[in-house]
């Protein structure tokens, strides 16, 4: 007699259950490694892309003005809203670098100039990378939104970027 088949129901169910166990150890790790670090609360306040034919993308934004809110930006977030971001505020303008360290998320980063434009775009950026994304000269902010939004929203530079921060 072929017990095979029997085999199969208990063991596809342990193997989901183990599975299962696994995810939910991964998630209190995360968790408690996020914990540890005390993250920072972040303000947020509306924002607006406003491309090169006049249409206006609206946004709700995260605003990382302290090193420490700068430190952490989107680390350990699972998901982003469609209309979400987070600004991160330079004062003076500086040459600015990203990773993407304990970032879950892929991201697109828009980096603005002085006078609210955006100077540079880096698409899809890989979550959990060292790989530093530079700004290629100074920048007032880099806005960070998930990943896709610039290609699917048609953003280039050139386009401004309307925000409080930067006027």
């Amino acid at each position: 007699m072929d017990n095979s088949a029997g085999w199969r129901g208990p063991l596809a169910r342990r193997t989901a259950a183990f599975a299962g166990a696994l995810a939910l150890l991964l998630s209190l790790a995360l968790a408690q490694a996020a914990g540890a670090q005390g993250l920072a609360t972040f303000e947020t306040g509306p924002l607006a892309i406003v491309t090169a034919d006049g249409t206006r993308h609206d946004f709700t934004v995260e605003l990382a003005k302290t090193p420490e809110q700068m430190a952490q930006g989107l680390m350990f977030r699972r998901k982003l809203a469609r209309d979400a971001g987070m600004l991160f505020l330079y004062r003076p303008p500086r040459q600015a670098a990203m990773w993407m360290k304990n970032t879950l998320i892929p991201l697109d980063m828009v980096f603005i100039g002085q006078d609210g434009r955006i100077v540079k775009l880096v698409e899809r950026t890989v979550p959990h990378s060292l790989k530093a994304v530079a700004s290629d000269g100074p920048v007032a902010a880099v806005l960070e939104l998930n990943g896709g939004t610039v290609s699917r929203l048609g953003i280039a530079p050139g386009d401004r970027v309307v925000h409080d921060a930067l006027e």
